[in-house]
């Protein structure tokens, strides 16, 4: 019988460049405005966000200016992978390795293109070795947290002993947009941040938490609900229907579906470690799964503090977690384009 995939770390990390929510929304008010007369209808959702502070690639005149693609990936590849060194080096300090210890590295990232990938790019910078096997992945989206590190533990699982890296990389804010905005636009103006995550995961080894179990649900017919829209000034985001009252009413037949296949119920779980996408998400998720209002108090935390991030939101969380001191049995869990809900049960160590 195969040996439990233990996290050995996690480490986080952010941009350098700080946005409070008061001053986005007097800047989103002067700029939207003229090309968008309904802004002040949307202008609410600053608010109701639950954001106080977020951290950006760039700093905020950037933004302002007209950018296309080249200049967005270009900032792509200077913040991510900085971003990536970071998280990765600390993920690696954590767990007492250097670069030249690991053996694969599971890179997930959906807000930048660059090739080579993140990984190739930090190979002098972390000092990985030469036949470092590289698996990079995009277009998860939200997802890409609990699915990249179900994936890492299943390769972790392939080759006992070895040591894999996962790292998540978003950069969330080059999407914004000041061309056409849309509803959308302004949304994702009040809620995207960036930010990335990694972990260390190697099989035989506890770590602070085992990988026992992983699922994903994709709802049919549900392609545009989240996706990006590409054009020549860059990537946009699309919401072609409300979030919140999807993860309300499909998010708990979902989980039963995935838990059972583990001969688990939604009860069995000690705590469910979710993505925040928005503060109507915590509280549609609280709702569905009948977890009380306020139970996802950490996902809160991390929402007012970082904003959503993408993928590497939910590592967020699950770090305040271990910080706190995990229960036994946990559920990472992440809603993401497809549209699909990924799952990682994770055991205490």
């Amino acid at each position: 019988m195969t040996a439990p995939v233990g996290i050995l770390s996690l480490a986080t990390a952010s941009p350098p460049h700080e946005l409070h929510q008061d001053a986005v929304l007097k800047i989103a008010r002067e700029v939207f405005t003229p090309h968008f007369p309904a802004f002040e209808r949307m202008a609410p959702v600053f608010h109701a966000a639950g954001i106080q502070t977020r951290q950006c690639a760039m700093p905020m005149d950037w933004y302002l200016q007209p950018r296309g693609w080249p200049e967005r990936m270009a900032a792509y590849a200077e913040a991510a992978d900085d971003l990536f060194a970071r998280a990765a080096q600390g993920a690696l300090a954590q767990a007492g390795l250097v670069g030249a210890d690991v053996d694969a590295i599971v890179t997930v990232s959906s807000t930048g293109i660059v090739t080579p990938s993140l990984e190739a790019r930090a190979m002098a910078r972390l000092g990985f070795r030469s036949d470092v096997a590289r698996i990079p992945v995009f277009g998860l989206g939200c997802a890409g947290g609990a699915t990249g590190l179900a994936l890492a533990a299943r390769v972790a699982k392939a080759e006992p002993g070895s040591s894999v890296l996962f790292v998540c990389v978003e950069l969330c804010t080059l999407s914004f947009r000041l061309d056409e905005p849309s509803k959308a636009d302004i949304v994702a103006t009040a809620l995207f941040g960036d930010g990335a995550a990694a972990c260390v995961l190697r099989t035989g080894d506890a770590g602070f938490a085992r990988v026992v179990a992983a699922g994903e649900h994709l709802w049919p017919d549900t392609l545009d609900i989240m996706d990006w829209r590409v054009d020549p000034q860059g990537l946009g985001v699309i919401f072609a229907q409300s979030i919140p009252p999807f993860a309300r009413r499909e998010m708990r037949p979902a989980l039963d579906s995935i838990l059972a296949r583990q001969n688990l119920t939604v009860e069995d779980v000690d705590r469910f470690i979710c993505h925040p996408g928005g503060m109507k998400v915590i509280e549609a998720l609280e709702a569905s799964l009948d977890l009380g209002q306020g139970a996802l108090d950490l996902e809160r935390a991390v929402l007012a503090d970082h904003g959503n991030m993408s993928a590497p939101t939910a590592l967020f969380v699950l770090d305040r977690a271990r910080n706190r001191g995990l229960p036994q049995r946990c559920v990472l869990t992440s809603l993401g384009p497809g549209f699909t809900a990924s799952t990682v049960t994770l055991q205490a160590a």
